[in-house]
């Protein structure tokens, strides 16, 4: 049975560096895909998938690492085996350094699938299979400070109309979702007579978020 959960004690972390691109030579295909790469990394890092030519199901993703070498990381949990063969791309290590801690609420939106249509003339009833999904997106409700660091951050992302990662943590040592996504932010204050004054962001993933059970 699953363990409920609610939205108490979350932690919302966002990029605040990006360090050089390391070249990719080779992913295996595997129940726990090996990126070939010389790096420095160390497990438990995250890295973003970079303009990821082939293997396209990894393309612009957030991972963490595991086992790494001087010479190869292999993608915590994910499953490889069955995705299209890699010929080219590069893999950014990530600095969760910035801490959203203003959100009052958060309403999650998008995800839903169009629906294709595969009737054919032989049948007597419709049918119909999945096709994409929507843009996953959270709307949220922020204290109003101009002086708050994670603020100041959301503001400048959105901006600049630079994508960033983020890495939600569900308590601590609780399960994660981490994803890279745009910020729409524009600081303007907002709310109900005699209410808090709030602001009000968007965060619109783009592509596949990853999860972790801890």
């Amino acid at each position: 049975m699953p363990t409920p959960r609610k939205w108490s004690n979350v932690a919302v972390a966002m990029q605040s560096i990006l360090a050089v691109a390391v070249t990719a030579t080779a992913i295996s295909k595997a129940t726990e895909g090996v990126v070939t790469a010389p790096n420095t990394l160390v497990a438990g890092d995250y890295v973003v998938a970079v303009n990821i030519q082939g293997m396209r199901q990894i393309d612009d993703r957030i991972f963490r690492v595991k086992s790494p070498s001087a010479s190869a990381f292999s993608l915590e949990g994910e499953d490889t085996t069955l995705f299209d063969t890699f010929s080219s791309g590069t893999f950014q290590k990530i600095t969760f350094g910035t801490s959203i801690t203003t959100a009052t609420t958060i309403s999650p939106s998008g995800g839903e699938f169009d629906m294709i249509d595969t009737t054919t003339i032989h049948v007597s009833q419709r049918s119909q299979m999945p096709g994409l999904p929507s843009a996953m997106k959270y709307d949220m409700d922020q204290i109003w400070d101009v002086s708050d660091a994670g603020l100041k951050a959301m503001k400048s992302a959105s901006d600049a109309q630079a994508k960033r990662a983020f890495l939600f943590t569900f308590g601590v040592g609780g399960q994660i979702m981490a994803f890279n996504g745009y910020v729409g932010y524009s600081g303007a204050p907002g709310g109900s007579s005699q209410q808090m004054v709030t602001s009000k962001a968007t965060i619109t993933c783009n592509g596949t978020p990853t999860y972790y059970a801890s």
